[in-house]
């Protein structure tokens, strides 16, 4: 029988406390100037307190989307890219998700915020899109829509997922969490095997 973690060895309890600590990293963000981003951050905050199931992991390695259609997906994978210095991405792709959900009396107000903060040149996080997306996003300004921000966000989307992701998926941190789910699948194996010969021997 399965005693759970009690019986898995230390360094893959140590692995598994590494993990939790890469995926919570992301939670530590350095723009205290996007307030919009706290509600991002709390619903974030439940996904990096566990170890993602193996299961879901696997299904990161199939495609992008599954990493961005799961929020602790997009955690660990946003986790990646600051390890790049490319978190801004996620980060314009999430505004741009949250700003199609923005009452019609404050969308001019928060598409302005976005472009300032994301699409404009020398902006504090500016992604890279090219000079026409640029211009097209600040002329959208003038009558701000629920899609203001649509070409700008699929080319982004479209970086992350022929670049970054690549990368992502020889990444350190999601071989460290496929090792941890193997490893305690492992333990988990030999403790099951155990239990009936530990048996066995006590009624001999």
């Amino acid at each position: 029988m399965c005693k759970g973690l009690a019986t898995l060895p230390a360094t893959c309890l140590k692995s598994a406390k590494d993990i939790k600590h890469k995926i919570s990293f992301l939670l530590q963000k350095p723009e205290p100037q996007a307030a919009d981003q706290k509600q991002s951050r709390e619903k974030n905050e439940a996904a990096a307190k566990s170890i993602p199931p193996a299961a879901e992991v696997e299904k990161w390695k199939e495609s992008f989307s599954n990493v961005m259609k799961s929020e602790r997906g997009r955690v660990v994978f946003s986790s990646f890219l600051r390890s790049e210095f490319s978190q801004e991405n996620m980060e314009f792709w999430i505004a741009c998700q949250d700003y199609k959900m923005t009452p019609a009396t404050k969308m001019a107000t928060r598409a302005k915020q976005i472009y300032q903060q994301y699409v404009e040149a020398d902006s504090p996080n500016e992604v890279n899109l090219d000079a026409a997306t640029r211009e097209e996003v600040r002329q959208n300004l003038e009558n701000a829509c629920l899609s203001c921000f649509d070409e700008a966000q699929r080319k982004i989307y479209t970086l992350m997922e022929k670049d970054s992701y690549r990368r992502f998926l020889n990444s350190k941190l999601l071989q460290d969490l496929s090792q941890t789910h193997d490893t305690a699948a492992q333990e988990k194996k030999q403790s099951n095997c155990e239990a009936p010969r530990q048996a066995l021997a006590g009624g001999a």
